[in-house]
């Protein structure tokens, strides 16, 4: 009698343990001061895993990408990870998002509201224009480093627990220059103990950009749009609204016509050729074999368009099932899309792609690098998406720095976003990051 009531006991502390780890907060942390009103001094990350954890993974959403990008890999993580709890940050822009509506769950409000000029609750949706902000154009990668490091301090919870960074693509690339970053003569890395790259880096990575082209870029950024376009339709929060809508309605009504198929602002190589239900509509969007090769950063291995039916649905079997894309891009707050990206974070970061200080590094007023003492362990994940380039750039920072281990992984089989919500069964990342991050206690 007693054995049974001590592994009841010991049942339901593993079972409370796990609810605790599965279950998440969202939480504000003061940014640095930056160009602008004070107001925008603040980030966000979301906390999953348990409060008594003495270790955390920070992980940094990669280009227009948000802390919702983490929705499933972070659970996925501290689930099989003792002591550990995973932060997905949120940039400072985020603030410029209006997902009050989004917020509440309604699909057909959501559309209505941010889509087709209707009023909830009295109010129309208005789009911040990037001429009333001039200040974001200021908000480069010195700005995101320095708010990254105060999440970094405020994770230390003053040297009681260790932190590991990571980052997805564009995050990957900021998670190697926090390392390299000269913090007023204090090395990010001295900061860490570990960094995880996630289908990201530096040192040609993703690219290396000449001095000419850096300063035209930089002048038409100083005269235009602070914003990233995504979709080049002029409306820089598109790609966040449209992806949202689409996602609502794949998890609300997945098996109804598409409601965004017919939408005229939709581009037309994102609709699906036939009439479908609003999931095989998301589906067809994401997945590799039918999404836009120049959006390849937001694919994934999710399926195909079923081969009849009327509408058309969407017919599973890949890598990733829609329904972790839809929870990811649905959660509020914290959604997986940044919908005001600013464009001196894109520049900077490639700007810093050889982590050394040059004419461009100079120009752009980035800090001095110091990549050859960085002395701490580095896991890097690499997908099909940069024909080899993220791994090439991990070796090229192992070998010019004091790194003493690393374990590099490549499936080239996955899709960009297929590492974030691919089923644990399917995910390689998930299978090969969690014995890096055991191995580091």
């Amino acid at each position: 009698m007693r054995r049974l009531a001590l592994l009841a006991l010991v049942f339901v502390l593993a079972f409370a343990a796990q609810a605790q780890a599965a279950g998440s907060r969202w939480v504000a942390v003061k940014g640095a001061s930056a160009a602008g009103p004070a107001k925008y001094d603040l980030t966000h990350v979301r906390i999953f895993g348990p409060k008594s954890a003495r270790r955390v993974l920070i992980l940094v959403p990669g280009y227009i990408g948000g802390a919702g990008d983490f929705s499933a890999i972070g659970p996925d993580i501290v689930r099989r990870v003792p002591n550990l709890q995973v932060w997905a940050w949120d940039r400072r822009s985020n603030a410029f998002e209006d997902t009050s509506v989004f917020a509440g769950g309604d699909p057909d409000q959501s559309f209505g509201y941010y889509l087709n000029g209707g009023t909830v609750n009295g109010k129309k949706f208005q789009p911040l224009a990037g001429s009333t902000v001039p200040f974001v154009r200021d908000w480069g990668l010195k700005t995101e480093l320095e708010d990254l490091r105060n999440v970094v301090l405020k994770a230390r919870d003053r040297g009681r627990r260790e932190v590991i960074l990571g980052g997805h693509s564009l995050g990957g690339s900021t998670t190697v220059a926090y390392a390299a970053w000269d913090f007023n003569g204090h090395p990010g890395y001295r900061d860490l103990t570990g960094l995880v790259l996630i289908d990201g880096g530096l040192l040609g990575t993703f690219s290396t950009p000449s001095l000419a082209s850096v300063k035209k870029r930089l002048a038409d950024l100083r005269k235009g749009d602070p914003f990233v376009d995504l979709l080049d339709l002029g409306i820089p929060w598109a790609a966040g609204a449209f992806a949202e809508t689409a996602a609502l309605y794949a998890e609300k009504k997945p098996n109804e016509p598409a409601v965004l198929q017919q939408y005229p602002l939709i581009p037309s190589d994102l609709r699906p050729p036939v009439p479908a239900t609003n999931e095989a509509a998301l589906g067809y969007a994401f997945d590799a074999s039918t999404s836009p090769k120049s959006l390849a950063l937001i694919q994934v291995h999710a399926g195909q368009l079923a081969a009849s039916g009327n509408p058309r649905p969407w017919q599973a079997g890949e890598l990733t099932p829609l329904s972790r894309l839809e929870e990811g891009f649905t959660q509020e707050p914290g959604n997986a899309v940044e919908w005001y990206f600013p464009q001196k974070l894109t520049l900077d970061v490639d700007g810093a792609n050889l982590l050394n200080r040059n004419p461009i590094t100079r120009l752009l007023g980035l800090r001095e690098y110091d990549r050859a003492q960085v002395d701490v362990p580095l896991y890097a994940f690499e997908t099909s998406l940069t024909n080899g380039r993220v791994l090439r750039g991990a070796r090229r920072f192992v070998k010019s720095s004091k790194v003493p281990s690393s374990k590099l992984v490549a499936d080239h089989g996955a899709g960009h976003l297929d590492p974030l919500f691919a089923a644990p069964s399917k995910n390689r990342f998930l299978q090969t990051v969690v014995p890096f991050l055991k191995r580091l206690k």
